[in-house]
């Protein structure tokens, strides 16, 4: 990642914190020159990185063995436009980014698989739990041996929230409500345009 110090958080939790607010990761490897890409949600257990994706999915060959491996953890973003700002300033873009590098291993036990999705599942309902995941349901017996589990061993964080640092305290402000107003309109509009022409 390109680093520029006042752009870098040495942090480690705060980097972390992208990874558990935002979850869906773009998981990355390469063999050769061909680069394999793949998202899906990624939890933490015990320090580590657990996923699971469908067993077709030709990435699986990568995601086991000690083989190197990015997850990409993408936290909000938007175009900052100098209109907003006090002080005279040019465009840019601000955005939150956490990447995770590490080695995978595959996890093969039934068990173990079946109970990474029953704790990825909590998770992922919290705070309220709606929904409970039953160990015991015998459609997870059926399940398995469609899922290619594996949990990444995470080496290196890395952090880069460009968040207007370099500007005066009263920019830096207007970029966070920018940044915030942005990414709530933003969906909407763009969720409900895809809503409408594709349904």
């Amino acid at each position: 990642m390109y680093p520029p110090k006042h752009h870098q958080d040495f942090n480690p939790e705060n980097i972390k914190e992208v990874a558990r607010v935002y979850p869906f990761a773009t998981i990355i490897s390469a063999k050769g020159k061909t680069p394999f890409i793949t998202h899906a949600p990624l939890i933490f257990h015990e320090e580590k990185l657990v996923g699971h994706i469908d067993r077709n999915n030709p990435h699986i060959q990568l995601l086991k063995d000690d083989y190197p491996v990015i997850a990409v953890f993408q936290g909000p973003q938007t175009y900052i436009s100098p209109s907003i700002y006090t002080t005279k300033q040019l465009p840019t873009w601000n955005y939150i980014v956490s990447h995770a590098t590490g080695v995978t291993k595959e996890i093969n036990d039934p068990a173990i698989i079946k109970e990474s999705m029953v704790i990825m599942t909590e998770y992922l309902e919290a705070p309220d739990q709606n929904f409970v995941l039953n160990i015991n349901d015998p459609r997870m017996d059926r399940l398995v041996p469609y899922i290619h589990c594996f949990e990444i061993e995470i080496q290196n964080w890395e952090g880069k929230f460009k968040l207007s640092q370099d500007k005066i305290p009263a920019d830096i402000e207007n970029a966070k409500l920018e940044l915030i107003k942005s990414n709530q309109k933003s969906i909407a509009d763009f969720v409900n345009g895809l809503f409408e022409k594709h349904f």
